[in-house]
């Protein structure tokens, strides 16, 4: 599963990977900066915590990928 959205301050788009067959859970940020995890559901509470609406150019992709994630957190439990 990637996410791939624009956000206002990079030209990059913000990247979300979550790749449970080669075990990647990793997150580009729009300055090419990165955080890579250890598991799927910390990469989750990451974006919980460090990503807002406004800071993405369309708040409905941000919600859409919030909602992927939601889904996927469910049918881990």
């Amino acid at each position: 599963m990637e996410f791939s959205l624009s956000s206002f301050d990079g030209a990059m788009p913000v990247e979300v990977t979550i790749d449970e067959d080669n075990g990647r859970y990793m997150i580009r940020k729009s300055d090419t900066s990165g955080e890579f995890f250890n598991t799927p559901n910390e990469l989750i509470q990451w974006v919980k915590s460090h990503f807002r609406e406004d800071e993405f150019c369309h708040p409905q992709e941000f919600h859409g990928m919030l909602d992927r994630l939601a889904e996927y957190e469910m049918k881990d439990v």
